[in-house]
C-alpha cells in the first residue's frame, strides 16, 4: 500500500522541473568542465574520469547510468520510492542530454569550451554554477542527481559524520586520484574550485548543504502524522502540548529534525493527513546526543 501511495504522489510540475535540471546539468559538464577536463564532484567527477581513462565507447553518459542506478536502487528503502523515481528520471535526463550535446548536436566540445574555450577559470565558475542549479534545482523537486549523496545519508551517521562531510572525504579522495591519474595538479585544484562554487549555489537554491532542519508541526491531528514520520524515517518526534492563542484550541507541536533529502517527503505526509497544519523549517548548526 505504502509503495502504491507514494507512486500516486509523484507529480508531473516535479517531473517537468527535473527535466530542466537534468539538461542544465549536463550542460554545464559537457560544455564547460569535460572539454577541459575539469572534474564534477561525486559520481559525475567519477563518471568523467572513468571515461577519460577507459576506451572510446565507455562514454560519460554510460557511466552516469551504471555507477549512479545501482546507489539509487541501494537507497530504495531508506529514501523511499518517489525519491528514487525522481533521481533516476533526473540522472536518466542528465546522461541523455549530456549524449546529446556531446555526440548529436553540432557543438564541439571535444578539444575546448565553445563559451570560455580554455579558460580553466571561467570554466570552473561557470561549469560549477550550473552543476549546482542542476543538483539544488533536483533537490528541491524531491530527487537528487548524484548516488553517493545518496550513500552520505544512508552511511553518514554510522560514521558518526554528517552528510557535507561524508561527501567532502569522498571528493577529496577522487581530486586525489584525479591529480595521480593526470600527473598534474593543476586540472584537480580548479576542479576544487568548481565544486566550491557548486556547493554555494546548492546552498543559494535549497537553503543549506550541510545543515539539518528543524521541523515544528502544529497539528490537531498529532498520533497520526507523528506514527507516519517514525515509520517513514525511523526516527523519533517529540510532542509537546499547546494552546492556540486565538482559537483557544487545544493542540500539539511535532518537533522533527529531517535532512535535505527528505523535506519533500515530510511536506507530503503532513499534507496527506492534516492540510491545516502549520509548519515552520529552520536550520539546525548540529545534531548529537549528549552521551555520544
Amino acid at each position: 500500500m505504502t509503495f502504491i501511495k507514494e507512486l500516486k504522489s509523484l507529480k508531473w510540475q516535479n517531473f517537468a522541473m527535473l527535466l530542466i535540471a537534468g539538461c542544465i546539468n549536463a550542460f554545464g559538464v559537457t560544455v564547460f568542465l569535460s572539454p577541459v577536463k575539469l572534474y564534477d564532484s561525486g559520481i559525475s567527477g567519477t563518471s568523467m574520469l572513468l571515461s577519460q581513462i577507459t576506451p572510446e565507447y565507455l562514454t560519460l553518459p554510460i557511466f552516469l547510468l551504471i555507477l549512479n542506478i545501482p546507489l539509487f536502487l541501494f537507497g530504495l528503502k531508506k529514501q523511499g520510492v518517489a525519491f528514487t523515481v525522481y533521481s533516476l528520471f533526473a540522472v536518466c535526463i542528465y546522461s541523455l542530454a549530456a549524449w546529446l550535446i556531446t555526440d548529436i548536436l553540432p557543438i564541439d566540445v571535444s578539444v575546448k569550451s565553445p563559451m570560455a574555450e580554455n579558460d580553466l577559470f571561467l570554466c570552473a565558475i561557470f561549469g560549477g554554477m550550473l552543476s549546482g542549479i542542476g543538483s539544488g534545482t533536483t533537490i528541491r523537486f524531491g530527487g537528487a542527481l548524484d548516488g553517493i549523496e545518496v550513500m552520505a545519508v544512508i552511511f553518514s551517521k554510522k560514521l558518526n559524520i554528517t552528510v557535507g562531510t561524508f561527501v567532502m572525504i569522498y571528493n577529496v579522495i577522487l581530486y586525489i586520484v584525479c591529480g595521480i591519474v593526470v600527473k598534474s595538479w593543476t586540472l584537480p585544484l580548479y576542479s576544487i574550485v568548481t565544486y566550491a562554487i557548486g556547493l554555494k549555489t546548492i546552498d543559494f537554491i535549497v537553503e543549506g548543504f550541510d545543515r539539518s532542519k528543524e521541523v515544528m508541526i502544529i497539528t490537531t491531528k498529532p498520533e497520526e502524522i507523528s506514527e507516519e514520520l517514525m515509520a517513514a524515517f525511523e526516527c523519533g518526534t517529540t510532542k509537546i502540548a499547546a494552546t492556540g492563542g486565538y482559537s483557544g484550541n487545544d493542540k500539539t507541536i511535532i518537533y522533527f529534525v529531517v535532512n535535505r533529502f527528505q523535506i519533500a517527503k515530510m511536506r507530503s505526509i503532513i499534507k496527506s493527513i492534516d492540510p491545516k497544519a502549520f509548519v515552520t523549517i529552520s536550520e539546525v548548526a548540529d545534531v548529537f546526543k549528549a552521551n555520544s
